[in-house]
């Protein structure tokens, strides 16, 4: 406690005795900008020899790299913000971090890191010294090295921004529940044109000063894109004021006439951050103290608009090739043409090594750096120090508090399922709404972990039966609340989904699990499409997270598909699509569970190993209508913790007899039309033997080639004793696309599978009608068995026949009573299930 005190008043001291606005310590703030703008633009270039200007070793062609590739437009503006946030880190003694939304320029974040220490922490092997820089100039853009991007390789990134459009998202959800956390949040130019970052303006509505942390985001206007102007560097000062108070931020500029008066914009840059940090802490301190915004006030937070060039500093003109124009060829500084690498400098063309040199020497790297490539003392004492470095601050590294959440006993709120009412409706209609007795749990996992656990969505909570959530939670909502016209709105909350959009649910559930707290994420099927290219960014980050042995890992990303492509009668053909299952199941098996539980006692076994495994995407698909309920809490556990199970109260065989046929099953409608198929395949033809098996994890089927694919694979002799040896015929109900179940048993080399999923047909129709455009129905897979007991000359040929012209008769009569009467058929509405004759 003493050295704690202890070096509190020191800090204090040093607050006092630094004037963090003086010339003099701006003109530091200057020199450690140049050191970092100098190394994030040679290591394009450089694969060695990075600081010939210094040691006085002139380039050869050795030194530089045969095809130099990255961005160098936005790295020199971003730099600049970087020194800035380091200044704010020392006067006022935040906790921040950086998130860079400009889509290349992973130097920004690299370098800093480099220079503060942490890349040298991180990595042993990247010294700070001559050796310990070239190492990294060479690994940056180059094979077997890093990106260009602020990767999951990167110290301090949480937000890697190749997908552009989510700055805005991802520090809202890193923010939340986290109330001494400051996110740095830099938009990019280009990014700031996209709809998810658009939608990202928005955030305001939902952070509360009182328990959240804050987002300081600054607009980088450098002016353009590839090859193109952008739309909000064309747009007036007064325009953009106009556009982000009327969002309800208060708006700074920081921007200057001579773009090479740099002393000018870091006086203007230090005056306006100070007043945003102090504007910040002044409205934290207002709802903490004094209980202001929680009644539909919005805090005006600032934002920043940084209009700096892009490319700014770099090589103004193009005076090596082309036509030349007033004595120059054409802009590169300020310009598109700064984008990538500006100039046509490698180790197979020279011609513009004069130029390259007379670049790099503009920052004048003598003044930054020694002869033995250590930066000078007064530069190393600019950075933070310790967790104090953006680099190093814990939030961006599995979180402060990374472990996982306290769990109630998932058992206390499964249905009670037993021989006697199997296959039928509980008592209690809401018991038969999957996703109902799953917001029991949920509800119970708020209280055990009210700052570490939230539910988000695009307005679709209530739809989706989180109906339990909100007897012990509100939405958080921090606009106006217009009595009996709202419900279950609230300043403080643990869902948030009062805003339509999916990218800021993914957005905010991605932030708040790569700050190590865990959420679910709950959408209707057919539009969690829309966010299927973030997931597979969250895919990516935790792939090669896993690969940096410093870092720590995360709690898994959860998301749930409801609202289900068999049960979008009312919304129609247009709300139909379990395309997301074929997506994820390309990706790295070893990173994904996708889970297809039958009811609501396996979806809560499920959520119990979701919620317990770390670094994964957990993709759930979930029932929200009424239905029959179907496996004992035992038979749950078994089927979410193996992900697959033959089912003896469904099967006709015994265990290693052989089968005349499998049946199959993976998810809640297709489970339950399939059991009603082989119920009337056993119905009428009592002798046949057959095996049903309910596949709840669909990765245990797949057998992949390439590494980090078998973690959870069944091996051949297992998926044979489920699915029998190839060519034995397997009806299986599947809830996606036929084409995904088909590659998998072609994978594993099986050729009697016959698939009834989803067909791509659809329609605003019946319950029933749904499965039957598919032929999912129990009807269609009844026939299909059918046609393989004749093919096998199993059972009387006549009665056969029979079976299936009964069977086409009852479709024939669904048809019509559908499409005369709009209802369904009671051979569906009323059927229960019975015990099989064996």
């Amino acid at each position: 406690m003493d050295k704690i005190l202890y070096n509190t008043a020191i800090k204090k001291l040093e607050v006092l005795v630094t004037d963090y606005n003086s010339e003099e310590y701006l003109k530091t703030l200057d020199k450690w900008w140049r050191a970092a703008t100098y190394m994030g633009a040679g290591m394009i270039f450089l694969k060695a020899n990075p600081l010939f200007t210094v040691t006085k070793t002139p380039l050869k062609a050795d030194d530089i790299k045969a095809n130099p590739i990255g961005h160098w437009g936005t790295v020199s503006g971003q730099t600049f913000l970087y020194a800035h946030a380091n200044r704010l880190i020392n006067k006022y003694d935040l906790n921040m971090f950086y998130l860079g939304g400009p889509g290349h320029g992973g130097q920004a974040m690299v370098v800093p890191s480099y220079l503060d220490g942490t890349y040298t922490e991180d990595y042993p092997e990247i010294t700070q010294d001559l050796e310990g820089m070239a190492r990294l100039y060479k690994r940056f853009s180059f094979p077997g090295g890093i990106g260009s991007h602020m990767t999951a390789q990167t110290p301090g990134s949480l937000h890697e921004g190749g997908e552009l459009g989510y700055t805005l998202s991802h520090a809202t959800g890193a923010v939340l529940d986290q109330p001494d956390q400051i996110a740095f949040a830099v938009v990019g130019d280009g990014e700031s044109e996209t709809g998810p970052l658009m939608a990202g303006w928005h955030a305001n509505k939902f952070i509360n000063p009182k328990n959240d942390g804050a987002i300081l985001p600054i607009l980088d206007l450098n002016g353009f894109k590839i090859s193109n102007p952008t739309l909000l560097a064309r747009t007036s000062d007064v325009d953009i004021r106009k556009f982000l108070e009327g969002l309800g931020y208060s708006v700074r500029f920081i921007e200057n006439e001579d773009i090479h008066d740099y002393m000018a914009y870091h006086k203007i840059a230090a005056k306006v951050f100070d007043q945003a940090i102090e504007d910040i802490q002044q409205i934290q301190k207002d709802a903490r103290e004094n209980g202001r915004y929680q009644n539909g006030e919005i805090p005006a937070w600032p934002v920043i608009i940084a209009r700096l060039p892009k490319g700014w500093g770099g090589p103004r003109f193009n005076d090596w090739s082309g036509p030349k124009y007033d004595g120059h060829g054409v802009p590169i500084e300020h310009s598109f043409r700064a984008h990538q690498v500006p100039m046509p400098l490698s180790s197979r063309n020279m011609d513009t090594l004069p130029e390259f040199v007379e670049w790099m020497e503009s920052y004048k790297p003598e003044e930054l750096f020694n002869a033995d490539g250590t930066l000078k003392d007064e530069l190393k004492e600019f950075a933070p120090k310790g967790n104090k470095r953006m680099a190093a601050n814990p939030v961006t590294n599995g979180g402060v508090d990374g472990s996982n959440l306290k769990l109630p006993d998932w058992k206390q709120f499964v249905n009670k399922v037993t021989e006697s009412n199997r296959g039928t409706l509980m008592p209690e209609a809401n018991d038969n709404m999957d996703m109902n007795v799953l917001s029991k749990y949920f509800a119970e996992i708020v209280k055990l972990n009210p700052t570490r656990f939230r539910l988000f969505g695009p307005d679709e909570t209530m739809s989706n039966r989180f109906w339990e959530m909100f007897k012990v939670t509100n939405r958080q909502w921090m606009q106006v609340i217009k009595g009996h016209n709202d419900e279950s709105l609230a300043p403080e909350g643990r869902i948030i989904d009062s805003q339509l959009s999916e990218h800021q649910a993914e957005g905010f559930l991605e932030g708040y699990t790569l700050t190590g707290r865990t959420g679910v994420f709950a959408s209707y099927e057919s539009f969690l499409r829309v966010v299927d290219s973030m997931l597979t960014q969250h895919f990516k980050w935790i792939r090669q997270a896993s690969a940096q042995k410093w870092r720590k890992d995360y709690p898994s990303l959860n998301v749930i598909s409801t609202s289900t492509v068999f049960q979008q009668d009312h919304n129609g053909y247009t709300h139909q699509d379990p395309g997301l299952l074929t997506h994820l199941s390309e990706k790295k098996s070893d990173f994904i569970r996708q889970y297809l539980p039958a009811d609501a006692n396996t979806l809560l076994a499920v959520f119990d190993r979701a919620f317990s495994d770390r670094q994964k995407i957990n993709h759930i698909v979930a029932s929200k209508q009424p239905r029959q309920q179907w496996f004992s809490a035992e038979e749950a556990q078994e089927l979410a913790t193996e992900g697959i199970a033959v089912i003896d109260w469904a099967s006709t065989a015994k265990k290693g007899e052989d089968v005349d046929l499998v049946f199959a099953s993976a998810g809640s409608e297709p489970t339950i039309e399939t059991l009603a198929a082989l119920h009337l395949i056993n119905e009428a033809f009592p002798e046949v033997k057959f095996r049903f098996v309910n596949v709840v994890e669909l990765g245990r089927l797949q057998k992949k080639n390439g590494a980090l694919n078998q973690e959870r694979e069944l091996s051949d002799e297992e998926f044979e004793a489920y699915f029998g040896k190839s060519g034995t015929p397997v009806v299986f109900g599947f809830h996606g696309y036929e084409g995904l179940i088909e590659s998998i048993f072609y994978e594993r080399g099986h050729q009697g599978l016959h698939a009834h999923g989803y067909r791509e047909d659809g329609d605003i129709t019946t319950t029933y009608d749904m499965r039957v455009y598919s032929e999912l129905d129990r009807f269609h897979q009844a026939i299909d068995a059918a046609h393989i007991l004749r093919e096998a000359h199993v059972g009387n040929e006549a009665m056969v026949k029979a079976f299936i012209e009964n069977q086409t008769r009852t479709l024939d009569k669904h048809f019509e009573v559908t499409r005369n009467d709009g209802v369904d058929i009671p051979e569906f509405t009323e059927w229960k299930w019975t015990a099989l004759q064996k």
